[in-house]
Order: C-alpha cells, then sequence, then structure tokens
C-alpha cells in the first residue's frame, strides 16, 4: 500500500522536552515525516524517541512537558493549537493508540464489553443495544471465536492475547483513521503475534487507514510495514522502504542489523553495536 493524494498525517520538526533537576532532557528532536494510507515502522532502541514520538501526536504527553513543531497536523486539525476538549474528541475517534502491553490498559473492574461500549458511546450518539452489537462485530472481527463470552469478562480472566485483541477492538470500534500501535505484540509469544499482526493487516487494508507501528524488531517491521524510519536519540537517522533494509547505508542501521542473529551460522558471541557521538548530533 503507498501513499497517495494528500498526507493523512504531516509532521515538521517535532520536538519533546522533559525537564529535570539537572537540564532539560530532549526525548524527540526535530523529527519530521508525512503519513499516508499506508503502514510506517518506526524502529530503533529502547529510549531512541519512538513511543514519545507517537505519544506527541496523541496528546498523551506528560503536561510538564514541553512540545514543539513547525507543524503536527492530522487532515485538516492542527494538532498544536486545538483545545483539549477538541483534541479528547478526535482522540478514540479518528486517532487511536495501541499502548505497550496493552491487556494492563484495560480497566480491572469493568467487563470487557463494557468497556468497549462506554468507548462508543462516548463519542457516537447510539443506544445501549446498537452499542453492543457493534462491539460484538468488532470483537468478532479481531478473530474472537465466541464474542458474547468474552463481552461479560473481566481482563484477569482472559489471556494476554484475547486482551491484545480485545483493546484493538476498543481502539478500532469507532472506525479511526489513523492507528498507532506502540510495540501490539512485544508482550506475546510468536504464534500470537503473527495472529494480531495478521488482524491490523487486514483492518489497515480493509478499512483504509493509516498506521504507525512502533515497533524495536527490525525483522518484524521489515515484513510487516510499508515504509521504516529508523531513530536513534530522538532523531530519525534514516528512512527508506521496508523492501530496502536489508540496503541501509546509516551505520546505526547497519549496525542494528548486522546484531541480528541468522540461522546457519556460527556467530559467537553476537556482535555488538559500537555507538558513535557523531550519529545523536
Amino acid at each position: 500500500m503507498r501513499t497517495s493524494g494528500a498526507p493523512l498525517l504531516t509532521v515538521e520538526d517535532l520536538r519533546v522536552t522533559f525537564p529535570t533537576r539537572t537540564g532539560e532532557v530532549q526525548a524527540v528532536r526535530g523529527v519530521s515525516f508525512s503519513l499516508g494510507k499506508e503502514r510506517l515502522g518506526i524502529v530503533g532502541e529502547s529510549g531512541s524517541g519512538k513511543s514519545q514520538t507517537g505519544r506527541a501526536i496523541m496528546g498523551l504527553t506528560p503536561s510538564h512537558a514541553k512540545i514543539t513543531a513547525r507543524k503536527l497536523a492530522f487532515g485538516g486539525h492542527d494538532l498544536l493549537t486545538m483545545r483539549k476538549a477538541e483534541r479528547r474528541g478526535l482522540r478514540g475517534r479518528q486517532v487511536a493508540m495501541i499502548l505497550q502491553d496493552p491487556k494492563y490498559s484495560l480497566n480491572p473492574v469493568m467487563t470487557i464489553g463494557r468497556q468497549i461500549v462506554e468507548t462508543l458511546k462516548t463519542h457516537e450518539k447510539v443506544s445501549t443495544s446498537e452499542a453492543k452489537q457493534r462491539a460484538l462485530a468488532m470483537l468478532e472481527a479481531v478473530q474472537i471465536r465466541d464474542p458474547q463470552r468474552v463481552f461479560d469478562l473481566y481482563p484477569h480472566e482472559v489471556s494476554g492475547g484475547m486482551g491484545q485483541r480485545a483493546m484493538i477492538a476498543m481502539m478500532l470500534v469507532c472506525g479511526p483513521d489513523l492507528l498507532i500501535a506502540d510495540e501490539p505484540t512485544s508482550a506475546l509469544d510468536v504464534t500470537v503475534q503473527l495472529e494480531v499482526l495478521g488482524i491490523l493487516d487486514k483492518l489497515v487494508s480493509e478499512r483504509g487507514m493509516g498506521l504507525i507501528f512502533i515497533s524495536h524488531d527490525l525483522r518484524l517491521v521489515s515484513s510487516f510495514c510499508d515504509r521504516v524510519l529508523v531513530m536513534y536519540a530522538g532523531r530519525i537517522v534514516e528512512e527508506l522502504p521496508s523492501a530496502d533494509l536489508a540496503n541501509a547505508q546509516h551505520p546505526y542501521t547497519r549496525g542494528l542489523l548486522n546484531c541480528l542473529p541468522t540461522i546457519g551460522s556460527d556467530r559467537h558471541p553476537l556482535p555488538v553495536l559500537d555507538r558513535k557521538p557523531e550519529w545523536a548530533l
């Protein structure tokens, strides 16, 4: 899937800064990219600024942080100047985010079905019965075999993979145009990972959404996404089509690829990434 027409999301010179006792820490430093109806992967090590980029787009950055950008726009909305109430209305209805280990983002004292219904009724004027039917249909769309049973369960009564699906259903029930998935499969085993990725792929294709897929797994991103942004120390150091990831030019990206184990090769110990100070400049 490729970008066509006007971009869904435009990010220009995004910066996220946190005050600390020893001075300011720049978590995101001058990030720029655009997104169409495609799957965009953002990869990098922990602390590279991937999640903070997604949270800044969503408006979920802590209040003490400072966010600046030349442009941060979703469709016709200027995300930097929107009022908080408008941002809340946009979040969940048109832009949604799956957080890391989403099962633990569910409310433990509410049933899964009630939480999905609450999300839908917050953004749309629908009756409780209609909201329930749409919630059940969404649970079925994320390949939950017995939606009615899961609808009435509490989060602790389902497996990690089932909780993951339920969270995806909650984020997608209002039909958002943009979905940000922050390490949505990192807490799952390999077989469940593939199932969740298949669900996301199908929903993006059928609904025409834009997807930002945040991960530290280069191989996963290269096989699932259309384009890849590689982040290091709060900056994008390389952008390329996922099919060309093996031909990356930046030494940081090359170093990450070189650290991956290869079936059939005998490399002991695995190479260690030799970071250069100039990469962070």
